[in-house]
């Protein structure tokens, strides 16, 4: 097998989605095939519906030394349109049917440390078994941040030494942190250099990737900036490798993302704007009962803190009990408390806000066709997709002025402005972000220029990728 760049990852678009960690694993390898860069992406073997549903080729299998246990894992392909996919398949291990939360408790797996390391050791050990090393290995997030570290420092994994890593951060939020009591999970490897492993007395992948990387990437320049300040305890460390560090803003995959023939929308744009959104906003009252004859400001994602969604409840319900001159549409699942709260804020405001507890790829096209804006409320967005996803659909975003949304929304009283931006996050700049979009909206002339701006923008893959090619080629150089 000849490989230019392999891509290391927990998740990947279609096969398993928890956010855009997925979305950027699965299209930025296509782009870089475009470009001639032989590109493949290697995931654990997940229970997910869409893996469970393809036909698999087996191409390696190996025992190997896990955890003082002997155990037996495989290597299967999918030769995808675009580039191959590989799983590893560790029976009892990955073969569950969500990600990361177990849905019975609605709480993280509590072997979730053993999981990453198991992969990244089925990982390394699968790599040895190649005639010829894929030229760089690109890892992303804390579930692969250890590969940099045992490839140079322990002796199992000396053939892989001279492969040039990059780490993605796609989230610095979530280290991945655990205890040196279970530093016998890990393989072997030199002792004098465990100061790599740690951060704060405890084995922190994310900043051992961070330390041992390449080249260390994250997905906006934003949010580089702003992990030199805000990364949970990481700050000195991204001061420190800041010279190996750059944010590339990640992009979108067009194919996937295009308004003229998208299959799960309503209706198809052929180049008349108004009917398109006008029909894709009629088709959303199949699922949802609201006034659709105000604006609809829609929310899309993960019920987490660091998405905003625990200031919907009060924003919703100051703003309706003020005004009711907007419709809010709510699409997500996750905490359980906010799920509770965002049920009480629809019973309190029937005609003027709904939502569907749930994941759904289908619906969320449909809503960034047939909405009007999309909120994004984040306290964290390293790049964000949803903002690019809407803009695509000619849905204006309101966003608060973070990360990658600071980078790719510029808000429209400004000098080529396109969007709604609100720099600090509270519930009284939201509000009035929300007042801006209902203004804007009663403006025609004026909210349908912005319509049709926002609808010419180009945030596609295509420039990333080029950067990432640069990246890979400067190291092959180095090496």
């Amino acid at each position: 097998m000849h490989l230019d760049v392999l891509h290391i990852s927990f998740e990947y678009f279609p096969a398993a989605k928890a956010g855009g960690l997925a979305d950027v694993v699965g299209a930025l390898p296509k782009y870089l095939n475009q470009g001639k860069l032989n590109s493949a992406v290697v995931i654990p073997k997940h229970g997910t519906k869409w893996i469970l549903a393809q036909k698999w080729t087996k191409v390696y299998t190996a025992d190997i030394k896990l955890f003082d246990t002997n155990f037996t894992y495989s290597i299967y392909k999918f030769e995808g349109k675009a580039h191959p996919l590989y799983v590893v398949d560790a029976p009892g291990l990955f073969d569950r049917a969500s990600i990361y939360i177990n849905k019975e408790t609605g709480q993280g797996y509590k072997d979730e440390v053993q999981r990453s390391i198991a992969f990244q050791i089925m990982v390394m050990d699968w790599l040895l078994s190649f005639k010829k090393p894929a030229k760089v290995l690109h890892c992303h997030d804390h579930h692969t941040g250890l590969i940099p570290f045992f490839i140079k420092y322990s002796k199992q994994y000396t053939k892989l030494k001279n492969i040039p890593t990059v780490f993605t951060i796609h989230n610095g939020e979530y280290h991945g942190s655990f205890d040196w009591k279970q530093s016998h999970l890990l393989p072997s490897f030199d002792i004098s250099k465990q100061g790599l492993l740690d951060w704060g007395n405890l084995i922190n992948p994310l900043a051992t990737g961070i330390k041992c990387a390449w080249k260390v990437t994250t997905v906006s320049p934003g949010y580089m900036e702003e992990l030199r300040y805000n990364s949970s305890g990481l700050e000195t460390l991204i001061e420190q490798e800041s010279e190996k560090s750059l944010g590339v803003i990640n992009g979108i995959d067009t194919t996937v993302w295009d308004p003229s023939t998208d299959a799960m929308i309503a209706k198809n744009l052929n180049g008349d704007l108004a009917s398109f959104k006008a029909e894709n906003k009629k088709a959303l009252e199949k699922t949802f009962k609201v006034d659709f004859r105000k604006p609809i400001i829609t929310f899309i994602g993960r019920f987490a803190h660091e998405k905003g969604v625990q200031f919907l409840p009060d924003l919703i319900t100051r703003y309706l009990s003020f005004k009711d001159d907007v419709s809010f549409l709510i699409l997500g699942t996750g905490s359980k408390d906010l799920e509770l709260l965002l049920q009480k804020t629809k019973a309190l405001f029937p005609k003027n806000c709904d939502l569907v507890l749930a994941y759904d790829e289908k619906l969320a096209h449909q809503l960034y066709a047939g909405s009007d804006f999309l909120i994004m409320p984040s306290k964290v967005e390293p790049c964000g997709l949803n903002q690019m996803y809407a803009m695509r659909y000619g849905t204006i975003p309101i966003v608060h002025g973070v990360g990658g949304l600071k980078d790719t929304v510029v808000d429209f009283r400004e000098k080529n402005g396109y969007g709604i931006r609100f720099d600090r996050l509270t519930v009284y700049d939201a509000f009035d972000a929300v007042k801006r979009a209902a203004e804007l909206y009663s403006d025609e002339k004026k909210f349908f220029k912005i319509r049709e701006k926002v609808l010419a923008l180009d945030f596609s893959w295509e420039r990333s990728a080029k950067s990432y090619k640069n990246i890979y080629s400067s190291l092959m150089k180095i090496k």
